[in-house]
């Protein structure tokens, strides 16, 4: 969703500075445009040649030209700020200082960074940052308030240790939470009261007390499609196998261990669904016996043999029994990848097949990234690599059309 956005990045004179490196890191591996800012006294925090490797771009500092630009890593530009206000898609000013916001409520510009605020046409997102008592003054509670009614994004900060010792609210949020909150001001709402299910992760078939048989699936391809959904607007329950990935309050949760307690979840919550999407590697075989202990080396014998029997198929389920809702399933195909996926999308009843190879480059499992192609009944659309994050949007535009 990032992907050719132009973001400002705004920083202000506080110790939480240096963490605004990763934040311009993650924009920018997400495919943003960055341009970052710094007041004067921001710099004795934060290396401007730092963050102008980390965002490719000239840092800005000063209003007026000093010295030769020419051997200088920062910019000082005169009426940049007005070319800033209108490039910009989002302006993020992070840390925002008590002094800072003061100074944007009472529209004061005495510095380059204040000047972009106040010239900004897109909207401005603030991350208040700094000590407890600093941040409860009913001041610092006064601006912030009338800079919301004025029209100001706020991210709050949080509780933690703060740079005076002291522990209590002020903290900035870590630069994944910004990303994330920043991220999704892009999104419209156009998933608003839609109902989505989506299976995620591996599954684990028991063969004793301390051993499984399962796949290499980390997740990362149904937890994205669910945080695109949810951002979406839409009522998402996530069905997903053992991972230590996280989700976001708002999605439904559920997990699960075995292909049976996810056929098990998968009947209980598909009702009213509108859409339902089987990203989730479910395994094909489990052991016929579980023994209830660990299993000996002196128990077995030189050799072993592991006899499996078929799981229940829950996409051909949910193809067999579709009421109300259009079903999406996933192919991983390394030969005749196409052919099978559509014998898959017919046998199965499915709408939609995404279909990928672990083999190419950029996709399969535990990868942030895909090389997916679209199947449905009347079009094949090849993709190319791409952020899970990004596939995930492509695939609910297809629910849209």
């Amino acid at each position: 969703m990032l992907k050719g956005r132009k973001i400002i990045v705004g920083i202000s004179g506080g110790i939480a500075a240096y963490k605004v490196c990763n934040l311009v890191r993650l924009f920018k591996k997400a495919g943003a445009e960055v341009r970052v800012i710094m007041t004067p006294s921001a710099v004795q925090f934060v290396s401007p040649l730092t963050l102008s490797v980390l965002s490719q771009n000239p840092v800005i500092i000063n209003m007026f030209p000093e010295g030769d630009l020419s051997k200088s890593e920062t910019v000082n530009a005169g009426t940049w700020h007005i070319s800033n206000g209108m490039w910009a898609d989002m302006f993020v000013l992070a840390p925002a200082t008590a002094n800072t916001m003061a100074k944007i409520n009472a529209g004061i510009s005495d510095n380059f960074l204040l000047s972009s605020v106040l010239a900004a046409r897109c909207p401005v997102v603030l991350v208040p940052t700094m000590d407890e008592d600093m941040y409860k003054n009913k001041a610092t509670q006064r601006n912030l308030s009338a800079l919301k009614k004025d029209g100001y994004v706020v991210l709050d900060p949080v509780v933690g240790e703060l740079a005076s010792g002291l522990y209590g609210m002020g903290k900035m949020p870590e630069p994944e939470e910004i990303y994330a909150f920043v991220e999704e001001q892009f999104y419209e709402k156009d998933l608003a009261g839609e109902k989505i299910l989506i299976t995620a992760g591996p599954t684990r078939q028991p063969v004793d007390a301390v051993r499984y048989i399962s796949n290499y699936s980390s997740g990362k391809m149904g937890f994205e499609l669910a945080r695109a959904a949810c951002l979406r607007g839409a009522e998402v329950t996530l069905i997903t196998g053992p991972t230590s990935l996280k989700t976001d309050d708002r999605v439904k949760r559920i997990d699960v261990e075995t292909s049976e307690e996810m056929f098990d979840a998968v009947k209980k919550n598909v009702q009213g669904k509108k859409l339902v999407i089987m990203s989730a590697a479910v395994s094909d075989f489990r052991p016929k016996k579980v023994a209830e202990n660990k299993l000996k080396k002196e128990q077995t014998g030189k050799n072993y043999s592991l006899e499996l029997e078929k799981t229940t198929d829950i996409l051909a389920y949910l193809g067999k029994n579709k009421k109300g809702y259009k079903l999406y399933g996933f192919a991983l195909e390394t030969d005749n990848g196409v052919e099978n996926a559509k014998s898959k999308m017919k046998n199965k009843k499915l709408d939609l097949v995404v279909l990928n190879n672990p083999k190419v480059k950029g996709a399969g499992f535990g990868t942030d990234t895909n090389v997916a192609t679209l199947i449905d009944r009347t079009s094949v659309i090849e993709l190319p690599i791409m952020q899970k994050s990004e596939l995930s949007n492509k695939i609910l535009d297809r629910y849209k059309k």
